[in-house]
Parts: structure tokens; C-alpha cells; sequence
């Protein structure tokens, strides 16, 4: 048998319903984003918009937005209220793996892949929330800890961190 192919690329609009659908799938309650965020993210920003398709299947995505100032409380902002393209910071909304290609090393495939493209992009930061249970496997990219965020989204709790570049 042989291994499975996994291509890395950014995203097209006809990978829409797929997005969606993993983000519901792998994300709780209400942190989920809408089908229309996920669209609007694809339509103002696809170059901060990735895929790593497995055999042909979208498994996982990294979507993000640019700033030139960065709120990460902003709930706005996820639904690209504030992007501009030309800004120098990067702000991720989405590090998602549909939960059967869990376990694969999708996850930090997308974030090198992901944290080059920003690079070369020429952007000088990435700044993301997660769960406190994720703040080792940001660390471990290079992400420091910043602060307990203001936000409950989703009735969460978030922790912010961010790259330099």
C-alpha cells in the first residue's frame, strides 16, 4: 500500500462546502465559523488561505487575514471587517484537521508550509488565539506567549500568541 500524497495549495472557491464542513466537524459549540465567514475568508483573502489535500481530499486548512493593527479580541475581524491586504501582520482564524486525518502531522505540515508562504509574502507577523491546551505546539513553532485573551468566543477561553517574522 502505498503512502497517502498530500499536496499543500491555496484554496479555491469550490473548495467551500469542504471547509465548512471540517470546521464543523473538528471544532466545538460555537467556535465554529459560519459557511458564510469561511466564504467571505475565501473571497477577500485566498492568498492567506491554505489546503493540504490528502489523496485528492481537503483534510485540513490554515485561514488567516492581514492588519496593520491587530485586535485579536475583535469578533469583526473574522468575518474580515478591519483585512487589509497590504497590512504587515497576519492574523490566523482557522488551524483545522478534519478528525479522520487527525494524527497524520497534517496540522504542522500546514503551519510550516503556512508560516513560509507568510514570509514570503513579506509580512512580519502572525499573531493567533488557541486553547491553552495548544499553546506547547504553537511554542513549538516559534509563537510566544502573549497574554489570557478578552475574547469568549464560542464561550471559550483563548490565549493570544504571536510570530515575529
Amino acid at each position: 500500500m502505498n503512502a497517502p500524497t498530500t499536496v499543500i495549495r491555496q484554496v479555491t472557491p469550490a473548495d467551500l462546502d469542504r471547509c465548512f464542513a471540517i470546521e464543523t466537524e473538528a471544532y466545538e459549540g460555537d467556535e465554529a465559523a459560519t459557511r458564510e465567514k469561511i466564504a467571505t475568508r475565501i473571497e477577500t483573502w485566498p492568498q492567506g488561505f491554505i489546503v493540504a489535500e490528502v489523496d485528492g481530499v481537503v483534510a485540513g486548512f490554515i485561514n488567516s487575514g492581514a492588519a496593520y493593527q491587530v485586535e485579536m479580541a475583535d469578533e469583526a475581524f473574522k468575518e474580515m471587517i478591519g483585512h487589509d491586504p497590504d497590512g504587515p501582520q497576519v492574523v490566523i482564524m482557522s488551524v483545522v484537521v478534519h478528525p479522520d486525518f487527525q494524527g497524520l502531522g497534517l496540522a504542522k505540515q500546514l503551519m510550516i508550509a503556512f508560516i513560509a508562504h507568510i514570509r514570503e509574502l513579506g509580512k512580519i507577523r502572525i499573531n493567533l488565539m488557541c486553547r491553552e491546551q495548544h499553546v506547547g505546539l504553537y511554542a513549538g513553532f516559534g509563537f510566544a506567549y502573549l497574554k489570557a485573551s478578552a475574547s469568549e468566543h464560542g464561550g471559550l477561553a483563548w490565549h493570544e500568541m504571536a510570530l515575529e517574522l
